[in-house]
Formats: structure tokens, C-alpha cells, sequence
């Protein structure tokens, strides 16, 4: 099986890379490396059966470099951070929406009849009842989920209009090793490297907010669950994700509990605008479609990560 992976550098993209790659495929990877880390496919680069490929996929020129036997292409590469799109909207619409669509009509001109689109609840907004199935209705109100539900809306577009194949996955929250902890990382990531360098985590707003997180390997067997299904169960969408609600508040204390730390109090600033206040997902179909049942809880999930950061921080952080 050949397989293109863009994103492939990034949180996600390197676990599928990695995950194929070891299971014999053969695995192009996209990435810019503007958010991706080459450190996160190190391990890949001398693989015969991997191709990196550094490049961006709004470029036209990428295209007439790819190869067009390919078995399947999962899109993962996006603007995903919702402050730096509401400080630089056009260039959110432009990787979001226009990179999708370049990556849809390579597909389409090639026949290409497998391609998992990675989608997100942001396009949700706030939840309006819960848990969230695939009905609930897309209001997402910053740049980045409408940028999101654009490029959703545009990949089932495809569907009908061409019979292409996409399947749109909507994953929940996800945490695991190697997301981005600076900048515009990851909420739990920059909560732990705060705690391990004896910082207090910052919560914008009260902290009640809820997320609903799905650890990284369960991503990763989520992906291959579409992927290797026979039919095309993300037609019109369909979630991943734990099917239990937290909140950021639990979440800041139970970091600092599994770092072993006390007397640490949790700092609460300004809430962030328009901020989702609620994200728990309804699993069911993916549960009835494709049997997709998470392995790794939350607390489990974050003690493999609070050690995978005590191992690693030494490579990871400068102090």
C-alpha cells in the first residue's frame, strides 16, 4: 500500500508515518516543517520505504512531484491554532481551505479513491447538547473552526459531486509525546513542561471549560480503522474521541499530582475570546461502524506523558 501523509512531521502525522512505516507500507510524507519537527520522524529518515518530502502543499509545483499511484492520502497539515488564526485569518483560509482543495483535485485527477481528511470538533463550536454526535450543528466561531468547517463542507462536497471517497474525521481533543508545548502548542503539553520546570500552570478563564481528550494512539488506531475500512463510514463526517467529559481545572491539577508536585496553585487570567466552552463527543457510530473503542484513559495517558517528558526534557527544553 502507498500512502501520502501531509502533516507528516507534526504531533500526528509522525505517529501514522511511524505506524505504517513499521507495518511495511510505503509512506510519503509532506511537511513544511513551519510547525512540524524533523526530530519527530528522525527515526524514519533512512527507511527504504519512507519519503520525505519538504515542501508546502498551497505550492502548485509539489504537485508535479508526487507520485500518482497512490493507495490513499491522509490530510493532516493545518493552521490548527485558533489565536493565531483570529491574529492571521487569511493565512488560515489559505493553508486550511486552498491547501485542502489542492489536495482534493491532485486526488480527484488521479483517481485517487481513499482519503481521510482531518477535520476537528471545533467545527462544532460550543456544545448546544451533549454528548456531540455528527448532527450537532457546525458553529464554530473563530477563524480557525470556520476555516474547518469550509474545508469539511468542501471534502463532502467532493463526495457527491465526484464519488471521491473522503473520509472526514472529526477527532476530539487529542494529547500524547511529541506535541508542541510552546507557542501555540497544546494545552496539556504546556501544562506539564510549566509544572516541570516549577511554573504554575496558566488557565485562561475560570477553568471550567470542558474538553473531551483522546490520547495519541488511540488517534492512530482511529485513522487506520477508516482507512482499512472497506466502505467510506467519515462520508459525512463521524468523531473520535474518549466519550468522557474534563475540565481544564481537573486537568492542570492532575498534572501537577502526577508530577509529583506541591503547593503549586493553579494562575487564572482573562479568558481567551470566543473561546468553545464545551467539547464531549458522542463515539456511537464510530463505535458501531467500526468497533473504534479507546484504550488508553486520561489519567493512564498522562502518566505515560509526564514520564515520556521527564525522559525526554533534557532534548526537548533549553533552561
Amino acid at each position: 500500500m502507498r500512502i501520502l501523509i501531509t502533516g507528516a512531521a507534526g504531533f500526528l502525522g509522525s505517529h501514522l508515518c511511524e505506524k505504517y512505516v513499521q507495518d511495511g507500507k510505503v509512506v510519503y510524507g509532506i511537511d513544511n516543517l513551519l510547525n512540524g519537527n524533523l526530530n519527530n520522524i528522525r527515526t524514519l529518515l533512512h527507511k527504504k520505504n519512507f519519503k520525505f518530502i519538504h515542501d508546502d502543499i498551497c505550492r502548485d509545483e509539489l504537485y508535479h512531484k508526487l507520485p500518482s499511484d497512490l493507495d490513499a492520502i491522509i490530510h493532516l497539515a493545518a493552521q490548527i491554532h485558533v489565536d493565531r488564526s483570529i491574529i492571521n485569518p487569511a493565512e488560515t483560509f489559505k493553508i486550511n481551505l486552498e491547501g485542502t482543495m489542492k489536495i482534493l483535485e491532485f486526488a480527484r485527477m488521479n483517481d485517487i479513491k481513499k482519503i481521510l481528511f482531518a477535520s476537528t470538533s471545533e467545527v462544532y463550536g460550543s456544545a448546544e447538547y451533549v454528548p456531540m454526535d455528527e448532527k450537532h450543528p457546525l458553529l464554530a466561531k473563530h477563524p480557525y473552526g470556520v476555516s474547518k468547517i469550509a474545508a469539511d463542507r468542501l471534502c463532502s462536497s467532493y463526495n457527491e459531486t465526484y464519488d471521491l471517497g473522503v473520509d472526514i474525521i472529526r477527532s476530539f481533543n487529542l494529547f500524547g509525546p511529541r506535541q508542541k508545548d510552546s507557542g501555540y502548542g497544546g494545552v496539556i503539553a504546556i501544562f506539564i513542561k510549566r509544572v516541570l520546570q516549577n511554573k504554575p500552570p496558566i488557565i485562561y478563564g475560570d477553568g471550567t471549560q470542558t474538553r473531551d481528550y483522546m490520547f495519541v494512539t488511540d488517534a492512530v488506531n482511529a485513522y487506520d480503522l477508516v482507512l482499512m475500512a472497506n466502505n467510506n463510514p467519515g462520508k459525512n463526517g463521524i468523531n473520535f474521541g474518549s466519550g468522557i467529559e474534563i475540565s481544564i481545572n481537573k486537568i492542570a491539577d492532575l498534572v501537577i499530582k502526577n508530577a509529583a508536585i506541591k503547593e503549586m496553585q493553579v494562575v487564572h487570567v482573562q479568558p481567551r475570546p470566543i473561546e468553545v466552552q464545551r467539547l464531549f463527543a458522542d463515539i456511537s457510530k464510530s463505535q458501531r461502524l467500526l468497533k473504534f473503542k479507546p484504550q488508553i484513559d486520561f489519567e493512564n495517558g498522562l502518566r505515560i506523558l509526564v514520564d515520556w517528558y521527564n525522559n525526554y526534557k533534557s532534548e526537548l527544553w533549553t533552561y
